[in-house]
This record gives C-alpha cells, sequence and structure tokens, in this order.
C-alpha cells in the first residue's frame, strides 16, 4: 500500500529537531505542506517522503498499519495497536526508492492515551534483514505532535547512510499493561536519484572497503601471507596506516619487544592516543578546605558564589542561615586559602538588601558582579515590596550601586526567584532565563492562584537596555504569530557556551511537571535545539537514569568549561513529592559530564547515603560521608552552590540545607573542593609497557624460568604503582607461572605427557584486572586466542598412545606449536593496543568470522 502523503518542502533548519511540546511558536514548523502548482517545485533537502507499510508483528481488529498514513486526532480508532504488548512488536516501511531520512514525525490522538508508547527504537537499512539503530526515544503522553531527527551518517560521520526500509520497534507504552499504539508517522528527507546516486555509490564504496579490510585483517591473523599481499597489491586498499604496521611487525611477526615498546612512546608523545585519553571518564577526588581564617562564612543555603578565576578569587553573597536573610559580602583567594569579609551589611554601603534564591554573574571584563532577583515571604509580598532591583558591586572600587530600581518598569524582568544567569562577556549581554514571577498577596483571594513564570531576557550592559527574547508558553501574547514562546521553569541549570555562543538549559521543574529537556539556544541564530532528542542516549529501561542522564529535581548545579566542550552537573539530594527528608528518601550524590563533542552522558561517581535519627547526628554525619575521622565527600543536600575554576579546572562547593526533619533550621557552612582528572599520557604509556613486558614474560618464562624471575623482578615491577592493590595482586600472580610446566616448550629430556597449558583462554592472559583501561577489556572474556574462533593450533588431535614418534620429531612438532601459540597471543595483545589508537588508522573492529554463522 502506498502512502496518501504528498511530497512538499518542510523545516530545512540545520539546527535539528524541535520538540514541539516545548515551543509553541515553532509548532508550524514540521509537517508544513506546501503546492507549487503551475511551477517546478524547488529543491530541498529535507521533503516529506512516500512510503507503503511493508511488513508488521501484528494488529488488533480495526487497527490495522495502514492507519499510520492517515492523520486524523480526533479519531480513536485511527491508528495502529499491536494485538499484544508481548515483544517483539514491530512496524516495518518501505520507502519508494532508497532515501536519506533526516526526520520523523509522531502524530498523536487529541488528548493523552495510556497506548501512546513511551519508549521505542528506529532501524534503517537497505535490506529489511539487515538494519542499523538510527534513533532510540520516547514519545510524551500528550497531543502534541513530535519531531526527532534520525541518524543519517555513517558510524564515522564520513558519508550519508541511505535506507529503504524504516523499523518502528515500540518498547513501552505510558499503560504498562496496554498494548502499543502508533497514530500517524511523517518521514522527511530526500530520495531524489540526483541526489542520492551519487551518496548510494559513496556508500558502497565505504562499504568494498570494508569488506576489503575485514579480508585483509583475516588473513594476515590466521597467516596467509600470500593472499594477504596479492589482495593489498590489487585493491590498493591498506589495512591501517603504515605506523599501526610497523608496530605489528615488531611486536607479532619479529616479537622484538623492546622496540614495540619504543615505538609505543613514540607514539603516545605524538598524540596518537590523546584521542583515547579525552574519552576516558575522570577520577574524582573531594577536599574538605580547613580554612586558616579567623573569620568565614557562617551556616547558609540559597546563597550565591561567582568565581574571578583570572585574580584566583571567589565571591559569596547572602543566603538564608535558617532563621532570616544574610547580606554579608565575602571574598575567598584561592592562592592564600583564606576568607575575607567585604561588608557585613550591604544594604548600609548603598548594596542590596538581605535576600536569598537571588542570582549573581561576575563579568571577567569590567570585573563586576550584577546581582539579579529574590525571595520573598508570602507575609511581605505588597504592591510597594515587590520590585525587582538589579545590582552592580564594583570589584576594584568595592563599592555597591543600584542599577535600576524595578528592571520590568525598562523592559525587563518581573521580581523572580529560582532563576538563573548566564553572561556573555564578548557581547557585553547577560541572559537571564525563567524562575517563579512574586506577584502581590491579595487578601480577597479564595483559591490557589496560577503561578506565573518568567520568559528569556538579555540585558546588554553598555547601553543599559532590556529586551525579552522569548515569553513564556502561557503568557497571553504567546499564541500570536511573530512572538517566540519556551516552557519555562525552576530549578533548571543554563550555562553559556562563549566559542558556540549557545545556551544550554536542562532540567528544571514547572508545578508538578519534571522536566528533563536538554535544549540549546543559539543567541545569534535564535534556533532551539532539543539535544536529548537529537542525540538520545541508549538506555534500556525508563526513567532517566536509566537513560544514563541526570534526573531533575531541585538539587541540579552546573558549570562549564567551553575550552573543553563539557557541561558538568552535581545532583543531590532530590525532591520527591514535596518531602525533602533524608530519612525517608533515598539520598545520594553523583556527578556528570556531558561532552558536547561526543553528544554523551558520563556519570563519574554516584554515591548513596543512608538516612539516620535526626537526633543522634554527628558533625562527620552531617557534613559527609566519612571514612575514619575525615570526611571525604559532601552530604546529600539542596540550596548549596557550586562554581568552577576553570585556570585549574576545579569545582568549589560551599553550604546548602541538609534536609533534615528534625533540625529544619540546620544549614551546612562546609567548604569543598572537588578535583577532576582523566588519565594522563606517561600513565597509558606505564600500563602499555606492563602489557608488553608481560607477554614478554610469558614467553620467557616457557622458555627460561631462570631469565624470567629476573625480568619479573627487575623489569615488570618497574612499571607497577605500589600503591595500586589491585596491580600489585596481579604482580604477585605473575610469580605462579615460573612453576608451571608447558607443553610444547619443555626440554627434550622431559617427557611429552600433557600438561597444563599457560593459558587456556584469553582470560588468563587478560583479565578484567589485567587492564585498567575499560575499553581494552571488553569482549576479552570471550575471545580465542587464535583471534578467528579456531581451536588453538597446538590442539594436533592425535593421540600419544597410538603413535610413538621419535623424540625429535615430537620436539620439533612440540617448537612448531609452541611458536604458533607465541604469535597468536602477540595477535591478541596487538588488537588491544591498537583499541587505543585514532581508529582511522587503525584495523577493522570486527572479523570476518563474525559473519559467518553455522
Amino acid at each position: 500500500m502506498s502512502s496518501s502523503s504528498t511530497s512538499s518542502p518542510t523545516d530545512n533548519s540545520s539546527h535539528g529537531s524541535v520538540a514541539l511540546s516545548s515551543f509553541a511558536a515553532l509548532n508550524a514548523v514540521s509537517g508544513t505542506n506546501t503546492s507549487t502548482s503551475g511551477s517546478q517545485k524547488p529543491f530541498s533537502l529535507s521533503e516529506r517522503l512516500n512510503f507503503e507499510i511493508y511488513r508488521y508483528s501484528s494488529y488488533s481488529p480495526n487497527y490495522l498499519p495502514e492507519n499510520v498514513l492517515v492523520d486524523t486526532p480526533n479519531d480513536q480508532t485511527s491508528r495502529w495497536s499491536a494485538y499484544t504488548n508481548i515483544p517483539p512488536q514491530f512496524l516495518t516501511l518501505k520507502l519508494r526508492r532508497p532515501a536519506i531520512v533526516k526526520k520523523i514525525k509522531f502524530g498523536k490522538f487529541e488528548k493523552s492515551h495510556v497506548c501512546n508508547i513511551k519508549k521505542f527504537r528506529v532501524f534503517g537499512g537497505l535490506e529489511d534483514e539487515h538494519m542499523v539503530l538510527l534513533l532510540e526515544g520516547g514519545l510524551k503522553n500528550d497531543n502534541i505532535p513530535e519531531v526527532f531527527n534520525l541518524r543519517c551518517m555513517t558510524e564515522d560521520g564520513s558519508e550519508n547512510l541511505p535506507v529503504l526500509y524504516l523499523k518502528i520497534v515500540p518498547l513501552l507504552s505510558w499503560g504498562p499493561s496496554f498494548n502499543f499504539s502508533i497514530w500517524y508517522i511523517e518521514l522527511h528527507g530526500q530520495d531524489d536519484p540526483m541526489y542520492t546516486c551519487a551518496r548510494m555509490k559513496n556508500y558502497n564504496t565505504l562499504r568494498e572497503i570494508e569488506i576489503i579490510k575485514l579480508c585483509l585483517k583475516h588473513f594476515r591473523q590466521q597467516g596467509y601471507m600470500s593472499a594477504f599481499g596479492a589482495l593489498q597489491e590489487q585493491t590498493n586498499v591498506k589495512l591501517e596506516h603504515p605506523l599501526i604496521s610497523e608496530l605489528h611487525k615488531y611486536l607479532v611477526v619479529q616479537g622484538d619487544f623492546e622496540k614495540a615498546e619504543r615505538f609505543i612512546a613514540e607514539c603516545i608523545d605524538e598524540g596518537l592516543m590523546d584521542e583515547y585519553l579525552y574519552k576516558q571518564d575522570y577520577k574524582h577526588t573531594w577536599h574538605m578546605k580547613y580554612t586558616e581564617s579567623e573569620t568565614k562564612p557562617g551556616n547558609r543555603g540559597g546563597h550565591q558564589l561567582v568565581v574571578d578565576a583570572k585574580k584566583r578569587l571567589i565571591y559569596l553573597y547572602g543566603g538564608w542561615d535558617g532563621y532570616q536573610d544574610l547580606s554579608d559580602l565575602w571574598v575567598y583567594k584561592i592562592e592564600d586559602d583564606e576568607w575575607r569579609l567585604l561588608c557585613e551589611r550591604s544594604e548600609q554601603s548603598s548594596g542590596p538588601t538581605p535576600r536569598s534564591c537571588h542570582k549573581m554573574i561576575f563579568d571577567p571584563i569590567s570585573e563586576n558582579i550584577f546581582m539579579l532577583g529574590r525571595y520573598l515571604d508570602n507575609s511581605i509580598r505588597t504592591s510597594e515590596y515587590i520590585k525587582s532591583d538589579f545590582y552592580l558591586y564594583d570589584t576594584r572600587a568595592r563599592n555597591w550601586m543600584q542599577i535600576c530600581d524595578d528592571t520590568s518598569q525598562v523592559g525587563g524582568p518581573q521580581l523572580v526567584y529560582d532563576h538563573q544567569m548566564c553572561i556573555d562577556a564578548d557581547k557585553r549581554t547577560i541572559y537571564v532565563f525563567g524562575g517563579k514571577i512574586l506577584t502581590p498577596r491579595s487578601v480577597n483571594a479564595t483559591g490557589a492562584i496560577e503561578p506565573e513564570y518568567s520568559g528569556l531576557f538579555s540585558y546588554h550592559i553598555a547601553t543599559n537596555t532590556w529586551t525579552q527574547i522569548l515569553v513564556d508558553c502561557h503568557h497571553t501574547s504567546a499564541s500570536q504569530a511573530d512572538v517566540m514562546s519556551i516552557k519555562s521553569r525552576i530549578t533548571h541549570c543554563m550555562v553559556f557556551h562563549n566559542k558556540q555562543r549557545k545556551l544550554y538549559i536542562y532540567g528544571g521543574q514547572r508545578g508538578k511537571e519534571d522536566l528533563d529537556e536538554f535544549l540549546s539556544y543559539d543567541v545569534d541564530t535564535q534556533a532551539i535545539s532539543v539535544l536529548n532528542k537529537e542525540h538520545p542516549n541508549q538506555g534500556t529501561t525508563a526513567g532517566n537514569e536509566a537513560k544514563f542522564e541526570p534526573s531533575s529535581g531541585y538539587t541540579l548545579r552546573a558549570t562549564i568549561d567551553c575550552e573543553r566542550d563539557e557541561i558538568y552537573i552535581f545532583s543531590s539530594l532530590s525532591k520527591i513529592k514535596d518531602r525533602r527528608d533524608i530519612q525517608h528518601m533515598d539520598a545520594s550524590n553523583s556527578f556528570w559530564v556531558y561532552s558536547l563533542r561526543q553528544h554523551k552522558w558520563s556519570r563519574i561517581y554516584y554515591c548513596r547515603h543512608s538516612g539516620q535519627d535526626g537526633n543522634s547526628i554527628s558533625r562527620a554525619n552531617v557534613l559527609g560521608a566519612s571514612k575514619g575521622d575525615a570526611a571525604v565527600e559532601p552530604c546529600p543536600r539542596y540550596a548549596h552552590q557550586l562554581v568552577y575554576d576553570e585556570l585549574a579546572n576545579n569545582h568549589y562547593l560551599f553550604g546548602g540545607n541538609p534536609g533534615i526533619c528534625q533540625q529544619q533550621q540546620l544549614r551546612l557552612d562546609d567548604f569543598w573542593l572537588l578535583s577532576l582528572e582523566k588519565p594522563k599520557r606517561d600513565e597509558i604509556l606505564k600500563h602499555c609497557r606492563f602489557l608488553v613486558r608481560k607477554m614478554r614474560y610469558e614467553e620467557m618464562a616457557r622458555q627460561n624460568p631462570m631469565q624470567a624471575m629476573q625480568y619479573l623482578r627487575h623489569n615488570i615491577a618497574d612499571v607497577i604503582d605500589q600503591d595500586d592493590a589491585e596491580q600489585l595482586n596481579n604482580f604477585h600472580k605473575l610469580a605462579s607461572l615460573l612453576f608451571k610446566t608447558h607443553d610444547g616448550c619443555l626440554d627434550q629430556r622431559d617427557s611429552f605427557v600433557a600438561t597444563p597449558a599457560l593459558c587456556r583462554n584469553a582470560e588468563e592472559l587478560y583479565t578484567d584486572a589485567d587492564l585498567p583501561m575499560k575499553e581494552l577489556s571488553d569482549g576479552s572474556a570471550t575471545e580465542n586466542i587464535s583471534l578467528e574462533s579456531n581451536e588453538s593450533l597446538a590442539t594436533s588431535g592425535i593421540s600419544e598412545t597410538a603413535s610413538s614418534p621419535s623424540s625429535s620429531s615430537c620436539t620439533k612438532r612440540a617448537r612448531t606449536e609452541c611458536t604458533s601459540d607465541f604469535m597468536n597471543k602477540r595477535a591478541f595483545l596487538f588488537n588491544k593496543l591498537v583499541q587505543l589508537m585514532p581508529p582511522s588508522m587503525v584495523q577493522p573492529e570486527r572479523n570476518l568470522s563474525d559473519f559467518v554463522v553455522m
């Protein structure tokens, strides 16, 4: 059955998918149909594509698969519904011809429905039996259509990925016991042969090269060097970079371990393993700062910190100490490790009144601090008192100045709290987004008042002017065609990337709804993207933690490193149904890093804290997880502050509320330093030397145990970290090989009775403990030493009792088998070492045997 849809130009934005549920002003972008009768249709890289239903797993009566071709949101029967929710359930679409498919749109019923798919996967390929994953995502349970970006490039990003078939696999519905339903599907991309033919040709060329490389890898590993040379000469396809071939010659063919070591050291010095090191997770260390200052800031939450990285200073202002708001201003000198009080009561020096839940930013050019917003108790929310005052603190002159009495009167935001502020220092612009608007209390109000949220504003420092960029989606002007809107929120994170010139916004809450969107906003083009739909993580179960990203809550604090293209998020005490009691929930700390280059979340650490009776909580329990008498990590909290020193790459955390119901006024005054470090070049060099020397020792232990013992004591011991218990344990295990006898490597005087093999499989040679770099050990547990799933060459299959070969022939055969065994193990080590090199330089990771199933 062919699709009833017609080709028409649609969204040509290069900025990726937009969650239509988030931005009312962009609802019309996707699915827009235009006709150009009487004239030639203009060429577009993204058009609506025709397709038909090719295959399906099942369907319920009246809920046919063909229903997804028609968009009728007011008809409850206009959907495909699987007959059961037992996997696998799927719907396979066939395009009119091969196409580059860039977007998929899911239509919905006019109201939320329990059969909507909460989680799904989309696969694509040129053959219906061989498809790759293009998308993993989920739909919100509402009535707003959603658009997702599909992966349309090969794994290395070098060429477009043409597809003829798309397979949609529902995994979970919003009603767990209900069948899956899909109401409507649209595909957007390009299938014009003038555009796709060249890409099909390039794609097939890449496939052909990959096939040849797989053959070359197989031939070399099996020792078919004549076939290897002939194929390489005829096709002119190189298996790998010449440098990698040189390493193979030294390590595998010649067994020259010293040359192999020197070669690896040169590769590391040249930066060939830097890409691998960059992909490794950070190692974290918390240090509590016991400053030498006679005076220091007291207990508080809801305060603010900013960093002057150039002068090595951290400024702290205000907060709530459990009884009252504060207006003190402090500075911490990083180099001297001391606090200094600048203003005890800032309002007496023309500064702001006591406050909490405000926001501050530091301008590195003028060296001024800007402050906006605060929280007011409902009892003092009067028309005269609710004004959005805007302050500046000159750190050089050390004086306060009020910029504006009320920003709402000059085009800026109303008085807000729990908002976020960032600065674009190059363009002299401050951005303010979100927060809950404080309104005067009404003595005549009889019911609950719907809260108001603030949109996105910019403040130009040089001209002292405010501009509203985006209004809240519920603002009265949001329905106007020329007004851009956004779903505003509180308790979110926001950072600014000064090179990409983008705001990044994560999480937040609106009413009782937790928002898990990860947004980017280009301040120059005003383009909005939803990153966790463009680049979804590969989760396996429902929930944010399962999707491997921070959980939305009150306690997310974010920083950014623009040089490393990384966003850091510290997640602490989570809010569950308005209960912030550490004794009645699973309290935990976790630290996350989002790589803007890889579009990937990494959780650096996770630590769960058990609740205790508030009457018996000691200082160590409040301050953090302890080891002995010293606290080694902050306790879970909210209303704390976290800042980033971009020069030293350190984070600083101060204060907060530990959420102890028995001590509701308790606030913290602890000050922490968080250091993050990735493995360095010398660490990976030491690790590679250990692997190479271990291989050399294995061979020595078979041939000359006395020489092997000396090598173990002097050469391998040199590359062992004596402070690492795991490395020491592995080092001690190596000595046991000296007392083993081995088939094929015995002296002629010894008998040839079968003895235990040195390593029954690759697990003994390279266990997870031997490979501290995580990726090195992936898959090694089941990989055979022969590398292509063949039996070990040392196994002859001839019974020793059935024949009685001469001593010389037995010795010759044993030596041949021993040499072959050495070669196989060296090749296995080589395969692991090249995983540290750039993928473009090395042989394919897969094996030819992976594609043969018998």
